[in-house]
């Protein structure tokens, strides 16, 4: 029962997001400034680490290509189809849930416990549409972020295996233009627009109806990860199944 009345509050509170707009020139401020630190303020640490696991993709690959009659060009198309399907938009969103997630329950949740949520009822505006809305809209740009995660995820991979000595330039290449279905970048960006949408409600949801102190706020970050990583492991089995399948 308290599952089903998370779910229950959790859905209106997307519906009252929606209701009694903040004005338009306060919006886009806040907007601008969600943009900066939700999707510009992560490019550093996601492709940092989506250089280095595309290249631990090609090299695993390499390793396991025992076979002389295999040839070498699996290592590139092994590291596009790694990159592109699951590692860019799932594992980065993962990623994205312990340092946007809590990033965002832990600044909705400091406002409701300095009762700055409060004041901004007294005065008339609707919290939920002035907090939360913004962020809904910068996470629209999260498959620009994941864009770029999979051409650096790409590019680390072929650095590794051409300066590695693992494979040539060519073989590579051509590994990377084998069976190529531009399908799978609507599937992938189909899922980081969903997983956008998770990334900036359940935080959020965590955040806004948190009661306590200072210590709650903490414990509802570590909540809202748990379950933010859930729902976007949920999703993209439910999307992998309906778009793939």
């Amino acid at each position: 029962m308290r599952f089903f009345r998370h779910i229950g509050r959790y859905t209106i509170m997307l519906f009252n997001v929606f209701r009694q707009p903040t004005k338009a020139i306060v919006l886009k401020e806040l907007i601008l400034k969600e943009i900066d630190d939700l999707i510009i303020g992560s490019l550093g640490i996601t492709a940092f680490i989506s250089l280095f696991m595309g290249a631990v993709v090609a090299l695993q690959t390499s390793l396991n290509l025992d076979n002389p009659l295999i040839p070498k060009s699996l290592i590139g198309f092994a590291t596009r189809q790694s990159i592109i399907l699951e590692f860019a938009p799932t594992f980065i969103s993962v990623i994205m849930a312990g340092k946007v997630g809590s990033y965002i329950t832990s600044s909705i949740g400091s406002m409701r416990v300095t009762e700055q949520i409060d004041a901004l009822e007294v005065m008339g505006i609707n919290p939920l549409n002035y907090l939360i809305f913004p962020k809904i809209i910068a996470l629209l740009f999260y498959p620009f972020l994941i864009a770029i995660i999979m051409f650096v995820g790409i590019g680390g991979g072929y650095l590794a295996s051409v300066y590695g000595n693992l494979v040539s330039s060519e073989d590579f290449i051509v590994g990377l233009q084998d069976n190529f279905i531009p399908w799978h970048i609507g599937y992938a960006f189909i899922k980081t627009m969903v997983f956008g949408l998770i990334l900036a409600t359940i935080p959020s949801y965590h955040g806004y109806y948190m009661e306590g102190g200072a210590l709650e706020v903490g414990k509802a970050s570590t909540t809202s990860f748990v379950w933010t990583c859930v729902a976007i492991i949920i999703a993209n089995y439910i999307l992998t199944q309906l778009l793939l399948s």
